[in-house]
């Protein structure tokens, strides 16, 4: 070792060049892959934005019907929620009873939509709530509606017979959603008389691909299993954008990763060929002296083993900095997104020194594999 540390001191900058090529291909390989795994993440909440992609709706519901009004005119039991939940398996996400009854309000028809106050997780994981909860004796008023009976946030309004204040005028949306009253679930079962019912649950699927390229159609089949009571509709444009984003991240990350593999590797091969080459007469004289090739090289494999090493180590620091500096101007991804993954610095440096070690070995076994006369002629 303190032979390999006087060559290191005696040729310094060809050992920061081998050093720079680990740190690039380390620092390379973290910082893009933080910056999938952040785009990712910024995709699932870009188009968890866009809304529920999945509505789940009363078995037999005429579908004419349903898309004239905007809703069924069936209702099913709550506890079709709890069957979704309690099959932990289900590819469905977000699940959010809601109930929905067409009203004269001040001369208007307008929507009365009951939201339950909790999204329920079949995962059980903890995820960010997609929708608003309403307190029981509160509202959310419509764009159109607060703007035609001019109805402002801490305003009183009567709804069959009850009175609410109005916690939040919402913006406009431009769907039907401008003239919907929104209430809170219960609340709105009770003044309807429909206590334990919904018409339906509105979710996301969390589908990432089939094998079938029918996602809709597994859905369905899953759906009958437990709920056979119930019938599902996919908005197909979210859901095809959802799979389409994600997989042009995975594919971004999948082609960049060879390239920069084979750059690094050329550049180490090159760094350790350039030391073999300079160190030709120490390589004869030791053979000469009797040293055999396998001690020779490993005089090589060693000084590459230190470089993989410390080149881990602070490709992975600096490949993290550049994440958080960079990542969010050039992806434009929020920093929440972007975290250390020291699973990737363990990996880094067990795998770096081998890598730098594969790199070094055809130069290394050129070398001890000549004639020590033919090296000390050179």
């Amino acid at each position: 070792m303190k032979l390999i540390l006087h060559e290191i001191v005696h040729r310094k900058f060809n050992f920061l060049m081998g050093l720079l090529g680990m740190v690039t291909i380390v620092g390379l390989v973290v910082f893009f892959y933080t910056m999938t795994r952040a785009s990712q993440k910024e995709t699932i909440r870009l188009t968890r934005d866009m809304g529920f992609n999945v509505r789940i709706i009363p078995g037999g519901t005429d579908k004419n019907q349903f898309w004239v009004d905007g809703y069924s005119n069936l209702s099913m039991s709550q506890e079709v929620v709890d069957k979704l939940v309690e099959q932990k398996s289900v590819n469905y996400a977000h699940l959010t009873a809601t109930l929905h009854k067409r009203i004269q309000f001040r001369g208007k028809d307008i929507i009365l939509t009951g939201i339950a106050s909790e999204e329920r997780e079949p995962s059980g994981a903890k995820k960010s709530k997609m929708i608003f909860a309403i307190d029981m004796d509160k509202v959310y008023v419509g764009y159109e509606i607060a703007k035609q009976f001019n109805l402002n946030q801490g305003d009183t309004i009567g709804v069959l017979g009850k009175d609410f204040e109005i916690s939040k005028t919402l913006t406009e949306s431009g769907s039907e959603d401008d003239v919907r009253l929104f209430l809170n679930l219960q609340t709105l079962q009770e003044l309807v008389h429909m206590e334990g019912r919904i018409n339906e649950v509105m979710a996301i699927n969390c589908m990432c691909s089939t094998k079938n390229g029918n996602p809709l159609g597994e859905l369905r089949d899953e759906l009958q299993k437990i709920a056979p009571e119930a019938d599902v509709i996919m908005k197909n444009s979210v859901a095809e954008a959802r799979e389409k984003q994600r997989k042009m991240i995975d594919k971004y990350f999948m082609y960049l990763f060879p390239i920069i593999l084979f750059i690094c590797v050329i550049w180490l091969g090159s760094v350790t060929m350039t030391n073999v080459r300079e160190r030709t007469s120490e390589i004869g004289i030791l053979r000469a002296l009797g040293f055999s090739g396998f001690k020779v090289s490993k005089l090589f494999f060693l000084r590459a083993l230190l470089i993989g090493f410390l080149g881990a180590i602070i490709g992975f620091i600096v490949g993290t900095l550049l994440s958080y500096q960079i990542g969010p101007n050039v992806f434009s991804i929020a920093k929440d997104y972007i975290t250390p993954n020291y699973i990737l610095l363990f990996l880094a440096v067990i795998i770096g020194p081998l890598f730098s070690s594969l790199s070094s070995l055809l130069p290394v076994l050129w070398a001890v594999n000549r004639d020590a006369a033919e090296l000390l002629k050179e």
